[in-house]
């Protein structure tokens, strides 16, 4: 569960979530979602597919809100007719604005040399899966897959796999450095400069990301965990 859904939760609980019975008024009901629930900042108010209810944006999450701002819906819509997930359609439009919103200088990246495809992967420099797939990188780039590294070290700000990522960022070799320190050489120790290790892990919570890698695509499809080139490749080919 994610700091958002948790702040739900909370507020659930402890009886904060208390809404008017008669809010028709998309900007009425954000007023009243901003007095309930403060620290919520909420992006866009819009119809669902659902009569009376309500579709709000928080991030990369989606919420459903009846019309009279009583009551708050947590899950996923289906469309049993055409047999479509509604929910993750605009989740992974919402996670690509924010993947896609990361400039290219404030990732690592490994470019293949005839790039069909670009993933981008929430990495520690200590999990096991992570190392897998980053020595499996030549097997990668000839499949076409443009790496994107952002960092997300597990243990939070401080452990010794955020100040290894610090350093790898801060090496006068990043991609060297990184793949040195994935294969078990400790980068320049502690040693810091201006960098975006905070700005990664603050991405990660707002994408849901729980374990590393997480593999995400410039359109917002997210692939949990480690995946063999020859399948990834094949999984992004059926991208739509």
């Amino acid at each position: 569960m994610n700091n958002l859904k948790q702040a739900f939760v909370a507020l659930f609980l402890a009886g904060l979530f208390v809404a008017p019975a008669a809010y028709a008024d998309k900007e009425a009901l954000r007023k009243v979602l901003a007095e309930t629930m403060p620290s919520i900042s909420v992006d866009d108010i819009s119809d669902s597919e659902v009569k009376g209810l309500y579709e709000v944006m928080v991030g990369a999450d989606v919420f459903y809100v009846s019309e009279d701002g009583k009551y708050l819906i947590q899950g996923h819509m289906f469309d049993l007719v055409a047999k479509k997930d509604l929910t993750e359609d605009k989740l992974a439009k919402a996670r690509a604005v924010l993947i896609n919103g990361v400039a290219k200088d404030q990732m690592i990246i490994y470019k293949a040399p005839e790039s069909k495809y670009t993933i981008n992967v929430f990495t520690d420099i200590d999990c096991g899966y992570c190392r897998k797939l980053h020595s499996e990188m030549d097997k990668y780039l000839a499949e076409g897959i443009t790496i994107q590294y952002l960092f997300y070290p597990r243990a939070g700000k401080d452990s010794d796999a955020y100040k290894k990522a610090v350093s790898v960022w801060c090496a006068d070799d990043r991609n060297a450095a990184l793949t040195g320190a994935k294969s078990g050489s400790n980068p320049p120790a502690e040693k810091t400069c201006k960098n975006p290790v905070d700005a990664h892990m603050a991405l990660g919570e707002k994408l849901g990301v729980r374990g590393t890698p997480m593999m995400i695509t410039t359109k917002g499809t997210i692939f949990p965990g480690y995946m063999p080139a020859k399948q990834l490749a094949a999984a992004l080919a059926q991208e739509k």
